[in-house]
């Protein structure tokens, strides 16, 4: 596992109960301010395996980034 991959997986991990982070806030803390997208691959790919909280962790415009198929989910945003 890269570092920086390492880095974003450690941080989603350990965001405590109640608390969300953005996905620019996570890759700047890991060391790539400009790496929101990196973030959101490494999520989408990484969540199951490691049992990643992917509900702690939002876009900018504050939503949970949700697949196009569940666009019925996305009116709360």
């Amino acid at each position: 596992m890269r570092p920086f991959t390492k880095k974003v997986v450690e941080i989603i991990a350990d965001i405590p109960e109640g608390k969300v982070m953005t996905y620019g806030q996570i890759a700047a803390i890991a060391g790539s301010p400009r790496g929101a997208r990196q973030v959101v691959r490494i999520l989408h790919t990484l969540s199951e395996k490691y049992q990643l909280p992917w509900q702690r962790v939002l876009n900018s415009k504050g939503c949970i980034g949700l697949p196009g198929e569940m666009d019925n989910f996305k009116e709360g945003c």
